[in-house]
């Protein structure tokens, strides 16, 4: 049976969100053209962009575009809501929303009184890469539990979009670094609750890709002649990660034609890394709160 039908032979629906340009337009596009319903969850001043799009399908009924800021709980319930009523129930969703800052985290301004302002533009790259995509999984996650279980074993696929900047990151781009990080937490941190709903959750790391966020260095960076995606490369990466059956837990990096699995990688390498006597505590403390169904929350302070 084709991955992009669910078990009665009806289609799989797709949300991404950041979907109406670069990465996201594409994956959608991706989406469509293997079989899926599209869902463009974009900001309202994309909405021009997303209708676009959809019309440049051959059968526009199987795209739809919601108004959707992530960060907004509201919206995001309306948006899984709205794809539910439109096609049924959510088969995949894509985190993809994401932006960089655009002031330096260490450029000392200071106000009047000779104190340092708070750098408002480092939390809102908190907020929408970090929190937003928080938001994405736990709807997603919630939204799929009660898919009846697919041909391939699963509920429903997510994809959360990092960076090769949520492993390395030394560029000094530090709140979108950070970010990152967060998202590659959020994915490890996880997967217990998604494998218990058997749903697949996995990470897209993508290496450099020309796109609006990284626009200021790209004719520099193609200069120097090193390797770059296309958003065609990336997005035929999360379709393909999103749909394989094998893919639960692992991380996809994505540098141009290059692809490579580097999660359960590193978690294989971790005697290596730490040695026999530091892995074997870190493997018996997993297995502690495995044995007592996970970490016992503390109590609120009042």
């Amino acid at each position: 049976m084709s991955t992009s039908l669910r078990a009665d032979g009806s289609r799989k629906t797709a949300i991404v969100t950041g979907g109406a340009g670069g990465i996201g337009a594409q994956t959608i596009r991706e989406f469509y053209h293997n079989g899926f319903n599209v869902v463009i969850a974009d900001l309202s001043f994309a909405q021009r962009a997303a209708e676009e799009i959809i019309k440049s399908f051959p059968d526009p009924s199987r795209a739809i575009f919601h108004s959707t800021n992530i960060v907004n709980w509201e919206d995001m319930k309306s948006l899984f809501r709205t794809t539910k009523q439109k096609f049924g129930q959510v088969d995949v969703v894509v985190a993809n929303a994401g932006i960089m800052e655009s002031r330096e985290f260490y450029e000392f301004e200071e106000d009047e009184n000779g104190e340092l302002k708070e750098l408002v533009d480092a939390s809102r790259v908190i907020d929408i890469n970090l929190k937003g995509t928080m938001n994405t999984l736990r709807l997603a996650l919630h939204s799929m539990k009660s898919n009846p279980v697919d041909s391939d074993g699963a509920r429903g696929s997510v994809i959360l979009i990092a960076s090769t900047s949520g492993y390395f990151g030394g560029t000094g781009v530090v709140a979108y670094v950070s970010s990152k990080h967060g998202v590659v937490g959020l994915a490890r941190s996880s997967q217990r609750v998604a494998a218990q709903s058997s749903i697949r959750l996995n990470v897209v790391a993508p290496f450099f890709t020309p796109t609006h966020i990284t626009g200021s260095y790209s004719a520099q960076w193609k200069e120097r002649g090193l390797p770059a995606n296309t958003v065609e490369d990336v997005a035929t990466a999360i379709v393909q990660t999103s749909t394989d059956p094998q893919r639960k837990g692992h991380s996809v990096m994505v540098a141009g034609k290059m692809v490579r699995e580097i999660e359960t990688t590193r978690t294989g390498l971790t005697t290596q890394w730490l040695g026999e006597e530091i892995a074997h505590v870190m493997a018996e403390g997993g297995k502690f709160f495995d044995d007592i169904g996970g970490y016992p929350l503390p109590k609120a302070r009042a």
